[in-house]
């Protein structure tokens, strides 16, 4: 069936969106990324898309609210067990790690199109046995931000932080039960919608730092600048063009500092209200800068190509599926070329049971520092149960595989967890 175009003339959407196209295309090539492919955002902007997160947050529960300030607090603990707390290939050591933690979720309508939101997830994991590894946990998830709208034009100020300590949560890292971060990205992102056409362009400043002495050769501040324009072909398609870009610099001379840039094409597909599938091809160059004493430089340049999928054909089941190829900065090298496939399923058979399985397969090549290619790959098997309206548990299973060309950074891991939560409202 042939694609219905909305009531404006062909000859203006394509007017628009070729000059969209073409601002794209000039900010992109003047400013760089250091991590191309995560960098890139995208939101709707308008009226429908502030009056739908207004109404969603009127009916989310909450602990207490003043007026129109809300705030919903779950606090949690869990009890882990890691048969490998040290991801080593030989004599492995296990620990019990107990985890309490509290959800804090806030938000406040400054005006009817004005939101501003605080996300914050904090948590300590207390190893029994081997207290050197114990540290705070703060989740990826937590950020404040702000939205806020103006006629076709929609903006979001953020700072999204996270402090974590899961070594066999990173792909490239073996040997080691201490490897963790602390990010903060703090920018403002943008969206002129002009109803078939779509621009949106973003800013964010990064500080990394590595939470143990071992891999702080990896802190790092990084400006990232993303773009992209989007042509709406019809309801449930549309297509366009994007950009990202950044400067990397490292506070140690062990990494090499870089710029990287990236530009391709993406696609949003909605052929109904369960189903969307997200499609991007482009290609991706580092430039790296030789100020290492201890690593050369070597420019590296790919294909990248990612596609999301994710449909809901019941109530009973939903799923979703990424996969992808990349080239992003490594973390004992320069730079990783990887390729992955994460499948993910939920299912809800039971009443108040809910049921999760994924899985993750990751084939890399690191260059510049260690060189090695790898394979990582497992599985998760979670549950969660609500035996009452206030109680939440879940218990989990995962699995963590690594084999490589040098047999000395392989390892296998299972983790095994039980979780309480309680919301209070």
């Amino acid at each position: 069936m042939a694609a219905r175009w909305p009531s404006k003339s062909v000859r203006s959407i394509k007017a628009k969106f070729l000059c969209a196209a073409g601002v794209t295309a000039s900010l992109t090539l003047r400013i760089g990324s250091a991590y191309a492919q995560e960098a890139l955002r995208y939101s709707l902007a308008g009226e429908a898309a502030a009056e739908s997160k207004r109404l969603q947050l009127q009916n989310q529960p909450y602990t207490f609210k003043t007026g129109d300030f809300r705030v919903l607090l779950t606090p949690s603990v869990g009890l882990d067990y890691n048969d490998n707390i040290r991801l080593v290939k030989n004599d492995p050591q296990d620990d019990f790690v107990i985890r309490p933690g509290l959800s804090i979720d806030a938000s406040y309508p400054l005006t009817q199109r004005n939101l501003l939101q605080v996300d914050v997830t904090l948590g300590y994991d207390k190893y029994i046995s081997h207290d050197e590894l114990s540290h705070w946990r703060v989740s990826s998830g937590s950020a404040l931000s702000f939205d806020f709208y103006t006629g076709d034009f929609a903006f979001n100020v953020h700072d999204r932080f996270s402090y974590t300590q899961d070594s066999a949560t990173e792909a490239a890292v073996a040997n080691t039960g201490t490897y963790g971060n602390w990010q903060n990205i703090a920018g403002i992102s943008g969206t002129w919608d002009l109803e078939d056409v779509t621009l949106n362009l973003g800013y964010d400043h990064q500080n990394y730092y590595s939470t143990t002495s071992g891999f702080d050769y990896t802190d790092h501040t990084s400006e990232m600048l993303v773009t992209r324009a989007g042509l709406k072909l019809n309801p449930r398609l549309t297509a366009g063009v994007e950009g990202s870009g950044s400067f990397t610099t490292y506070d140690q001379r062990i990494l090499n500092d870089n710029n990287g840039f990236s530009a391709g094409v993406y696609g949003e597909w909605k052929p109904g209200t369960s189903f969307t599938a997200s499609p991007r091809f482009g290609y991706t160059i580092y430039d790296f800068s030789q100020t290492s004493r201890v690593i050369k430089a070597e420019d590296q340049n790919t294909w990248y190509a990612a596609l999301t999928v994710t449909h809901a054909p019941t109530e009973v089941i939903s799923y979703s599926v990424s996969a992808g190829h990349e080239l992003r900065l490594g973390i004992q090298s320069d730079a990783i070329e990887d390729t992955y496939f994460r499948p993910a399923i939920t299912w809800n058979i039971f009443k108040n049971v809910s049921i999760q399985t994924s899985a993750f397969y990751e084939h890399g090549s690191s260059t510049g520092g260690i060189r090695e290619t790898y394979d990582w790959y497992g599985g998760q098997l979670s549950m969660s149960y609500s035996p009452a309206k206030r109680v939440n548990l879940s218990l989990s299973y995962r699995l963590t595989l690594r084999s490589s060309d040098d047999p000395s950074r392989e390892y296998a891991q299972n983790l095994v967890g039980l979780l309480v939560a309680y919301r209070p409202q």
